[in-house]
């Protein structure tokens, strides 16, 4: 691992430049002017966003305030995946900056699981470590950590601090001397649905894979 340090700092500190702008639906008392952000690849939207609520919600009453969420190109972003996955799987090709639509209503109950607290977000990525772990360690590191170890690796995360994480995550990445590799590899397929005509002008749905291996534990 030692090695991959500098690869790993690159992976870790790639950012994507993004522009959110308020959904042009939502009520205002003046312009909400657009917000600039470099968002972390590596995070979760719910998680780095709460800068970009604060400043549209000083434009917006109380009242016509519920919970957020984002939109790219009229697809709702899933705030359980990956930053630099959300981007790859549906903005690859487009300029940037990356154009994120802002809503604090009408929530897509069929499309958006509800993210009620940075907390679901951590029951989620450690959901993800655990699963990883089964696979490459039987999960004998995880289990051998301490509660501790948990919260730094996922205040790690959380406050974008490298050296905090992966002075944790590094036990999940290593094996035993006289083994040559992990048991298994984990790694997820992703698809983006896309809508498409029929001969006959009738609208369905398709599915494009993406293969990433977006476990950085």
């Amino acid at each position: 691992m030692t090695d991959d340090k500098d690869v790993l700092r690159d992976v870790w500190f790639g950012r994507i430049p993004t522009c959110f702008t308020l959904y042009q639906d939502e009520i205002t008392e003046r312009e909400a002017e657009p917000y600039y952000l470099l968002l972390p690849r590596v995070s979760y939207l719910t998680l780095v966003t709460d800068k970009v609520k604060k400043h549209f919600q000083k434009v917006m009453r109380q009242e016509d305030i519920s919970e957020i969420w984002f939109e790219y190109e009229g697809t709702p972003l899933k705030w359980h995946y990956p930053i630099g996955l959300l981007f790859d799987l549906l903005a690859s090709s487009s300029a940037l900056p990356w154009n994120i639509t802002v809503h604090f209503k009408s929530f897509p109950e069929k499309d958006l699981l509800h993210c009620p607290s940075k907390d679901a977000i951590e029951a989620h990525f450690m959901s993800c470590v655990k699963e990883a772990d089964a696979l490459k360690h039987k999960s004998q590191v995880i289990n051998e950590m301490q509660k501790k170890d948990h919260k730094q690796l996922w205040m790690g995360l959380q406050n974008d601090r490298f050296d905090q994480f992966w002075a944790i995550n590094r036990k999940l990445m290593e094996y035993p001397a006289e083994e040559n590799g992990f048991r298994y590899i984990p790694f997820r397929i992703y698809q983006k649905i896309i809508k498409f005509l029929c001969s006959k002008g009738c609208e369905k749905e398709g599915a494009l894979s993406m293969l990433k291996s977006y476990f950085i534990f």
